[in-house]
């Protein structure tokens, strides 16, 4: 398992090269309606590199992550998915749900993990 710092400066990394690629191809992705939906993934990916940003920054500051970090991560990404199509807010809305689903699962099941050892 990554160390905090290390995952924290990971996540930064991908999620400045992630809203880059993004701004850069923001005129292909609002072309057709296939690449409006990959918008909004690549904008749920923006969320899910930002949320993992903040957990680990207030985790090695000694605070707590909460649902603010995920709504603060959420407005982030849903203003980089309206920079490049309307629909694309929808989509992220939906894709970053189902990671949001996916994250709270894995991190149950490595919480319970670690609490019987």
């Amino acid at each position: 398992m990554a160390a905090a710092g290390s995952s924290m400066l990971y996540s930064l990394l991908l999620f400045v090269a992630t809203l880059s690629l993004q701004e850069m191809f923001r005129a292909k992705l609002a072309s057709s309606e296939l690449f409006t939906i990959l918008g909004g993934f690549t904008s749920s990916l923006i969320f899910l590199t930002l949320l993992t940003f903040i957990g680990n920054y207030q985790e090695t500051s000694g605070g707590k992550t909460g649902w603010g970090a995920v709504i603060v991560a959420e407005l982030v990404a849903l203003i980089a998915a309206g920079t490049v199509h309307r629909v694309c807010i929808t989509t992220c809305f939906l894709f970053s749900a189902g990671l949001l689903y996916e994250v709270n699962k894995l991190s149950a099941a490595t919480d319970s993990k670690a609490k019987r050892y």
